[in-house]
């Protein structure tokens, strides 16, 4: 019993010598800007800015490959910090500005297949299987993905109620920004 419980840490120590060398041998050092411009986006990972997510997103900006205003549910504060950090030109959000929205799915309607929630990048659609599913309204962020794979068009886009807990000063628009 003891020589299996020596055998057992002694593995355990080497395994472990082995993967800290390995941490330390082929330690990847990422682009300091790419991780700067990835923190200034939104994390929604939504795929509306025709990236899979925001860090090849953030990729191909510091590239060259892409331009600064494809993410709509940044908006036009996103891209403003984007032009500071980068020292480019605003232009506007690609697709013009989009009024806030969160999706509302008809409970009377919802059949319980689960392609919302699987479409769903932030996890936002609560339900289980056969199953009637609904919004998490504080963690949905309007990216319209769960629309398309619903069979029975149960899920629409409803305009954010503004409230005074909700409600933050309007960014002004870039065209009266003073570059």
């Amino acid at each position: 019993m003891l020589t299996a419980i020596i055998s057992i840490a002694v593995l355990a120590l080497i395994f472990g010598l082995l993967l800290g060398y390995a941490s330390v041998r082929f330690h990847v050092d990422s682009d300091p800007i790419v991780d700067r411009i990835d923190s200034i986006l939104p994390q929604t990972q939504c795929g509306q800015c025709g990236f899979a997510g925001c860090r090849p997103y953030a990729e191909a900006i510091a590239g060259g490959a892409a331009e600064i205003n494809r993410c709509p549910p940044g908006g036009e504060a996103v891209v403003m910090a984007l032009s500071d950090l980068l020292g480019r030109d605003p232009t506007p959000v690609a697709g013009g500005a989009k009024e806030k929205t969160v999706a509302f799915i008809d409970e009377n309607t919802c059949i319980g297949c689960t392609l919302c929630a699987q479409a769903c990048p932030v996890d936002a659609i609560l339900g289980a299987a056969k199953q009637m599913h609904t919004i998490i309204e504080s963690e949905c962020t309007g990216c319209e993905l769960c629309i398309e794979p619903c069979p029975v068009d149960c899920i629409s886009m409803l305009p954010i109620k503004v409230e005074p807990a909700t409600w933050k000063w309007p960014y002004p628009a870039l065209g009266n920004v003073a570059l």
